[in-house]
């Protein structure tokens, strides 16, 4: 089963951190990562820049519109994301605690991935006997 892990860490706490404890994590971390791809746990993941850099959208007055930033201001930062291969949410735990990066005050949300291929087949028939018509 796939879970998707949502790393949070602070910048402010970065920040503070000489160059040589950083890299120190970001070795202990990537590590970690090789460890759970070998072993068939990393599913996929992936870095994200800042949150200065993002930008969110959604509807507003009949129109989509954007915000400059995440959509709501708390001093964790969304860092990154896992897709994690394990057999149950309790494992996924297991595998997760043992990451080095939240020894360095990350936080992980894991959350099971959704199936939606049901709910795709349904929309993908009502689709096309609209398109039949």
């Amino acid at each position: 089963m796939k879970y998707i892990c949502l790393g949070y860490y602070e910048p402010a706490k970065h920040a503070g951190m000489t160059e040589d404890e950083r890299n120190a994590m970001f070795d202990e971390c990537f590590e970690y990562d090789e460890h759970l791809r070998a072993n068939g746990h990393f599913a996929g993941g992936e870095a994200l820049e800042p949150s200065e850099t993002a930008l969110t959208l959604y509807w507003k007055n009949g129109k989509v519109a954007t915000t400059d930033g995440p959509y709501v201001e708390t001093k964790e930062q969304l860092g990154g994301i896992l897709v994690l291969e394990a057999r149950d949410m309790n494992h996924a735990i297991q595998l997760m605690s043992q990451h080095p990066a939240v020894k360095y005050g990350s936080i992980f949300e894991i959350r099971p991935a959704g199936d939606l291929s049901e709910m795709m087949k349904a929309s993908e028939q009502r689709r096309r006997k609209l398109t039949a018509r």
